[in-house]
C-alpha cells in the first residue's frame, strides 16, 4: 500500500479508501458477514481510510459494528459527515453528530466533513449558526480532529468556500470523464495548496468501471489487456500528486483485490503520454455515447411519485452504449412499467424535489422527460396498456 501525507495533521493516509456507501447487501440490507470480511481484509492489506455518512443507510452503524467486534478502531481512519441537508438550527449539530458518535461505537471521528456543501450562502448560514465555534469546541475536546467539507457545486464556489475558514481537508468528485466538473482540476490543484483532498467517484459511480460502451472496452483493452476499465479510472486520479486519497465504493472481495494490486503499484506521474491518448480515444467514444452523467447515488430518492430515477437514467444511458433492446429490457425490469407499482419515467409530475438534493445539480425534471419520451414511446405505451387490460380481465375470471 502506498501512502500520501495529510498536510495538516501530517497523518499517513492510504491512498485507497474504502467508501461505505456501497457495502455488500442482501435483501435490501448490509450484509454484516461480507462487510466484515471487506473491511478486515482491507485493514489488513494496509487501506486505513473509512469514508461514511449519517445518510448512508446502516453504514455507519456497520462499520462502527466491525471495527468494535475487531478491535480495529485505532488502526483507520474514520470519516463521516454532518448531514447539512437535515440540519435546520444550530441544535441539529449536536442531535446529529452525537448521533454517529453512538453508531460508529467512538469517542471521536478522525475526518468530520461538512456534507454537500454547494456554495458560499450555505456555508454562510452554518456561520451564522455557529459552526466555527461549535467545530471549534468539538476540536477542543478531542471529538473531532479534522475538519472539511464534501463540495457538489461550481468551481467558482468552491473556490470562495476555501478561502472561508481554515479548513483541515475537502473532499470533490473527480475523474476522467470530465476533470472540469464541480471543482475539477482546478480546484483540485488550489486545495491541494494546503490541505489533503480526497477523491469521491474515481469511476463515476461505477460507470467508468462497467457501463463503458464495447467501443471504449477495446480501446482499453487494446492498449492494455492487463488492466481492467476501473484499473484506467483509478490509475487516472493517482496519476495526480495532488489526490491525497482515493475512495472506492467496493462491495465484492474481487473489487478489492484488484484495487490492492493497483494501489501497491500507483504512483504519482506513472501514466505515459500514450497512456494519455489512450483516455482522449475512450471519451470520445463514451461521451458520444453516455447522455446522463447520473453516478446512482440516489440522493434524490425517494421519489414522491415513486419513480426510480437512477434506474431510468441508466437504463436511457445503456440505450444508448449497449444498443436500444439492451436499454428497454433494462428498463422495463428495473423500473416495473409492466406492473401496478411501476416506477417509471412517466409517472413523474416535474414537483422538483429530487433537484433540490441531487448533489450533481442535474436538470432531472428535464431528463426524466427525455426518459420518458425514449423509453415509453406511444407504441409501448399502447402495448402495455392492453396488456394491463388483458391481464386484469384473467384476474377477474380466474378469481370468479
Amino acid at each position: 500500500m502506498q501512502y500520501r501525507i495529510d498536510k495538516k495533521s501530517g497523518n499517513k493516509l492510504s491512498i485507497l479508501g474504502l467508501g461505505c456507501m456501497r457495502f455488500p447487501q442482501n435483501l435490501g440490507a448490509i450484509d454484516m458477514r461480507k462487510s466484515e470480511a471487506l473491511v478486515m481484509k482491507a485493514i489488513d492489506n494496509g487501506v486505513n481510510y473509512f469514508d461514511t455518512a449519517y445518510m448512508y443507510p446502516g453504514s455507519e452503524e456497520a462499520l462502527g459494528t466491525i471495527l468494535d467486534k475487531n478491535h480495529a478502531r485505532d488502526k483507520v481512519f474514520i470519516a463521516t459527515k454532518l448531514p447539512l441537508v437535515f440540519v435546520k438550527a444550530q441544535a441539529d449539530f449536536d442531535k446529529f453528530f452525537n448521533k454517529e458518535l453512538e453508531r460508529l461505537r467512538s469517542s471521536y471521528i478522525d475526518y468530520y466533513l461538512m456534507h454537500m456543501i454547494t456554495d458560499s450562502a450555505l456555508w454562510q448560514q452554518l456561520k451564522a449558526w455557529g459552526i466555527e465555534e461549535w467545530i471549534a469546541e468539538q476540536k477542543k475536546q478531542g471529538r473531532i480532529r479534522q475538519a472539511g467539507f464534501s463540495f457538489h457545486g461550481s468551481v467558482n464556489e468552491f473556490l470562495k468556500v476555501l478561502d472561508e475558514y481554515d479548513w483541515d481537508f475537502c473532499q470533490i468528485q473527480y475523474n476522467y470523464s470530465n476533470p472540469n466538473f464541480q471543482a475539477g482540476v482546478t480546484g483540485l490543484k488550489k486545495a491541494a495548496e494546503r490541505m489533503s483532498v480526497i477523491i469521491m467517484e474515481p469511476l463515476l459511480g461505477g460507470k467508468l468501471a462497467n457501463g463503458l460502451p464495447p467501443e471504449a472496452v477495446s480501446i482499453f483493452k487494446k492498449a492494455n489487456p492487463a488492466l481492467s476499465p476501473a484499473a484506467w479510472g483509478l490509475r487516472w486520479v493517482w496519476d495526480q500528486p495532488e489526490a491525497t486519497v482515493v475512495l472506492s465504493g467496493m462491495s465484492e472481495q474481487s473489487q478489492l483485490e484488484e484495487n490492492l494490486a493497483l494501489a501497491d503499484k500507483a504512483a504519482a506521474g506513472m501514466l505515459s503520454a500514450t497512456e494519455h491518448e489512450t483516455y482522449q480515444q475512450v471519451l470520445t467514444v463514451f461521451n458520444a455515447s453516455y447522455k446522463i452523467h447520473c453516478t446512482g447515488c440516489a440522493y434524490c430518492m425517494p421519489c414522491p411519485r415513486s419513480v426510480n430515477i437512477p434506474a431510468c437514467f441508466a437504463a436511457y444511458n445503456t440505450s444508448f452504449s449497449l444498443g436500444f433492446v439492451i436499454g428497454m429490457q433494462q428498463y422495463v425490469t428495473s423500473t416495473g412499467v409492466t406492473s401496478a407499482r411501476r416506477s417509471g419515467a412517466g409517472l413523474c409530475v416535474k414537483c422538483g424535489k429530487c433537484e433540490s438534493h441531487c448533489p450533481q445539480h442535474l436538470p432531472i425534471r428535464q431528463h426524466l422527460a427525455a426518459v420518458y419520451k425514449r423509453m415509453e414511446p406511444v407504441w409501448f405505451r399502447f402495448v402495455i396498456t392492453v396488456a394491463r387490460a388483458f391481464l386484469g380481465k384473467d384476474k377477474r375470471a380466474a378469481s370468479g
